[in-house]
Order: C-alpha cells, then sequence, then structure tokens
C-alpha cells in the first residue's frame, strides 16, 4: 500500500474515526493567521468521508474558498452549514430539536443570501432579507438570531472580522404575546367540531393555556389529571395545570412525542380556522395559535379565577408583589377548583346533544 505524504504544515489534518462507520475519515481544516497556523476547527470536523482521500479534496476545497478574492470564497451556505455542525453535531451539549429546526428554518426563510460570499455580505443585505420575509415576529426573530449566531461562529473562527449583524433591526411590531382572543362564537364552532382532531387540540390549548411550544415537551400526567411544563420564564417553566374537566379525553390521549408546533400551526390550526370561518378576529387581525393563551386569559376573568391561580395557571410572574411571591401558594386541587370555574357550556350542550342522539 502507498504510504501517503506528511501534510504540510498549518494544513489541517484528517483522523479516522473508531468504530464500524460508512464514513469513518473525519477532515479538520486550519487557516494561516500572520504566518503562524491556528486551527479553523479546533475540535469540529467540516464533514465525514469514505476515504481520505475525499477528506483530502474536502479540505483543500474549504481552505480555497477562505482566501480573500477568491472567486469561490465561503458562501454563506458554507458558513450556515460548518455552523450548524459545530452547535448541533459537535457540540457535547444537549440541545432540543426545536433549536435545530428553529435555525434551520431560519436559514430557509433568507434565500437571497445562500449563494453570496460570506465575506462580501453586509447589513443591508441581511437586512433585506429578513425584509422581505413574510412570516411573522417569531420567524423573523430567528432570522436575527442566525445572523448573530453565525457571526459569532465566524469571529471566533477569524473568517470575518466585524460583526454586521448587530445592526440588522425588526420593524414588525412584536406579535408574539400580543394578539385577541377567540369570541364565544368561535369557541362554540370549535366545539360543535370536536371530532375533529385539530379542532381537540385547539381546545386543549385554549383551555390550559399553554404556549404552542410547551405542547412539544409538556408531561401529561393522565393518573393525575395534570399537565406539567411550560417554556420561556422561570415561572413559566415546569408549572402545574390540572385538566379543565371539559378537555379530559382531549388531553389523556395527547402525545407530546408526535406534536410539532410548527408542522400543526401551518397544516392543521390555519386549515382549521379556515374551514370554521374563524381564521379572523372581530378587528380583522389574523389569528394566531398564541390567541389560545390569550382566549385562556380572557375566560379565567371572566369566570373569576383568582388573580393568584390565574398567575400560577399561566406562569405569569408576580414581579414586585413580594406577599404573593412569598405566601401565595396554591395546591393542585385547590387550582383544579379555580380553572374548573371556567364554564363550558358549549361543551355541556355539545354533551346533552350527544347524549340525546343516544336516546
Amino acid at each position: 500500500m502507498k504510504k501517503r505524504s506528511k501534510l504540510p504544515n498549518g494544513f489541517g489534518c484528517i483522523k479516522k474515526l473508531s468504530g464500524n462507520r460508512k464514513k469513518p475519515y473525519a477532515a479538520y481544516p486550519t487557516s494561516q493567521t500572520g504566518g503562524n497556523a491556528t486551527q479553523l476547527y479546533p475540535t469540529r470536523a467540516i464533514g465525514y468521508y469514505e476515504d481520505w482521500y475525499s477528506a483530502y479534496n474536502a479540505i483543500v476545497e474549504f481552505r480555497k474558498s477562505l482566501q480573500p478574492g477568491s472567486v469561490s470564497a465561503a458562501t454563506f451556505t458554507d458558513i450556515y452549514h460548518a455552523f450548524f455542525n459545530a452547535k448541533f453535531v459537535e457540540s457535547r451539549k444537549q440541545l432540543s430539536a426545536r433549536s435545530r429546526m428553529d435555525y434551520a428554518s431560519a436559514y430557509k426563510n433568507v434565500p437571497s443570501l445562500h449563494q453570496m460570499n460570506f465575506c462580501a455580505i453586509r447589513k443591508h443585505h441581511m437586512q433585506k432579507a429578513l425584509d422581505e420575509c413574510t412570516l411573522g415576529y417569531s420567524s423573523l426573530s430567528n432570522i436575527k438570531k442566525l445572523y448573530s449566531q453565525m457571526y459569532k461562529y465566524a469571529m471566533e473562527n477569524d473568517i470575518v472580522e466585524k460583526n454586521y449583524a448587530q445592526f440588522v433591526t425588526i420593524s414588525q411590531e412584536n406579535d408574539i404575546e400580543k394578539g385577541e382572543p377567540f369570541t364565544q362564537e368561535d369557541i362554540d364552532k370549535l366545539w360543535a367540531h370536536k371530532k375533529d382532531p385539530a379542532a381537540r387540540i385547539v381546545l386543549m390549548m385554549i383551555y390550559s393555556g399553554f404556549r404552542i411550544s410547551a405542547y412539544e415537551t409538556i408531561e401529561v400526567n393522565v393518573e393525575e389529571q395534570y399537565f406539567k411544563g411550560g417554556v420561556k420564564t422561570r415561572a413559566g417553566k415546569n408549572r402545574v395545570v390540572p385538566f379543565h374537566r371539559s378537555i379530559i379525553p382531549f388531553a389523556k390521549s395527547f402525545r407530546p412525542k408526535k406534536f410539532n408546533g410548527d408542522a400543526f400551526r401551518r397544516h392543521e390550526f390555519y386549515p382549521l380556522l379556515k374551514k370554521l370561518d374563524i381564521l379572523y378576529s372581530s378587528s380583522g387581525k389574523k389569528h394566531t395559535p398564541h390567541d389560545c393563551r390569550h382566549t385562556f386569559s380572557w375566560l379565567c376573568d371572566k369566570y373569576s379565577v383568582d388573580d393568584l391561580s390565574k398567575h400560577m395557571l399561566m406562569g405569569h410572574s408576580l414581579g414586585s408583589d413580594v406577599e404573593k411571591s412569598v405566601y401565595g401558594h396554591r395546591t393542585v386541587e385547590e387550582l383544579r377548583m379555580e380553572i374548573n370555574k371556567i364554564d363550558s357550556e358549549a361543551f355541556l350542550n355539545s354533551q346533552k346533544a350527544a347524549a340525546h342522539s343516544t336516546n
């Protein structure tokens, strides 16, 4: 077997990984800075290959892409893949599938940048790509986050010297927390279609008050009949919300591991609302899944759920209210009594109609 030549100093290295792998050769490139070899990816490979020579060629092409003024300079896509690999493949941190999906979606939502030389990208390029995205504030926020993370990665690895992402802004109003609740008439329509699996989930969201992303990891305690979970804030995480009596069968059959918030929003939530003619609020604003949480808040107020219980059920911070923060407590059963103050007349009517039809 022909002995391979030693790689030049500062070129990089190729490691054959242990175990029975289809692509055992990992390629690690380096860059030259001030005449001294500094490793671009100290512990991160740019790819894995079936043989040594394929790994070698990958390093050659990667190094070419980083040469100043090169026609084949690394593109936005190249840096994205390198960043994504470093964050989600090589990193030892346990990162959620949702986080992976958010970054991947953000990348797909800025197609005009994909083939641009990363080193040539400026603030106005990124701003234009973000402004051209017609999605909501949450999606725009993820794009801005992707920009920041990619530039952080690029600066750590001497690919760029200035972070232009810091100057990008989101002009759209933050609609994540703002919204409008569904009306009682809207809720009645949902109950009238309770056999529809999508309607069941929307009703479950309305009568429990969690953000849509929380349902991907929420704990469903069937025996004691409560949800446990939450996202975003310290007060909101790992809170307990008893099943409202009207959604017990929906909650018992819900499987968080099979639920994907983004997929549900696109393929089930909006088509269902359109079918039931409740896609828009009375003010003409398009409903979002977050409006289910607003509806829960409205129902709590409408049926006089006590203030402390409402804060605990919704995961709100008690802020400077020292008395409630220190001395405010509720047992699961106390919370259950409060949440069941919410009247579900449409649910009860649908139960009576079902019972009548069987007689």
